[in-house]
């Protein structure tokens, strides 16, 4: 993994011991982490979902749509990850166009684009990440060469829903070129799929036995359950403790900023 990512993972991430009264606050306002910003998606009709609400405050399912796009930074990861398991059990490799992607659903396909030079790629979202703020996406090596940001080791970039299940939609206009040189098929697919089970990152050890404490001093904190997830840093096991039960992306940021958790970010199973 590039010594950038490396660095900037711990410094972010790691001996997180996040306290909802501690000193630490998160702040929602300017300089709050990015997630990228979605922009010229499609019109929702939210009389076909399941609205709920918690407090007084109506909510509504997450749900991605083709042909939503994103803006935010790119990283890629390749060599000292080649091998290992995604976080959906596949065998991760540096040579396939795949990405990692906190919230997307597993096997969307999107098309990635450097905004600073214009190329772009096709990628099949298989893993979880980024997990540093700031970052939208995890690029295979393979696709950070594409868009030619394998020196500098992030980009600005797009990033637009193309597909669901691996599947590229047949539904969206793309060039013969770009058919030509991803490796996933063109056929019909759902228009939309819809997101649940997100989760809160609440703090991050190198030290199980630290985050199995923490763990059980958040057992059960305004009705979510905490988990512990474990990654993989190169060699080195990363346990994240996380709260689940969030039914939408909303819900999740509300919780965040009403709880004050510093190093939080959102992701989903």
């Amino acid at each position: 993994m590039k010594l950038h990512y490396f660095l900037l993972f711990f410094i972010s991430f790691i001996f997180v011991s996040c306290s909802y009264k501690g000193i630490n606050f998160y702040n929602p306002g300017k300089n709050a982490p990015s997630y990228g910003s979605m922009k010229n998606s499609p019109q929702i009709q939210k009389a076909t979902m399941r609205p709920y609400q918690i407090n007084g405050k109506w909510y509504y399912p997450t749900t991605v749509a083709l042909g939503e796009s994103y803006d935010g930074i790119a990283s890629w990861y390749g060599p000292n990850f080649h091998g290992k398991k995604t976080s959906n059990g596949e065998t991760y490799s540096m040579y396939a166009h795949t990405a990692a992607h906190k919230t997307l659903p597993i096997n969307t396909i999107v098309r990635v684009t450097n905004k600073e030079n214009g190329k772009s790629t096709i990628v099949r979202i298989n893993d979880r990440g980024p997990f540093v703020a700031g970052r939208i996406i995890d690029l295979s090596n393979s696709a950070a060469r594409d868009i030619d940001m394998i020196k500098k080791g992030t980009a600005r970039v797009k990033v637009e829903v193309i597909g669901f299940n691996g599947t590229i939609s047949n539904s969206i206009p793309l060039t013969k070129t770009a058919l030509a040189q991803s490796e996933y098929k063109v056929s019909q697919t759902q228009t939309s799929m819809q997101l649940s089970k997100f989760l809160v990152q609440i703090g991050a050890f190198r030290n199980k036995e630290g985050a199995i404490r923490f763990q059980h001093t958040h057992t059960s904190s305004n009705g979510y359950k905490a988990i512990i997830k474990e990654y993989m840093l190169d060699e080195t096991p990363i346990y994240r403790v996380m709260l689940s039960g969030f039914q939408s992306e909303t819900e999740a940021r509300d919780f965040i900023a009403s709880q004050k958790i510093s190093g939080a970010f959102i992701t989903t199973e």
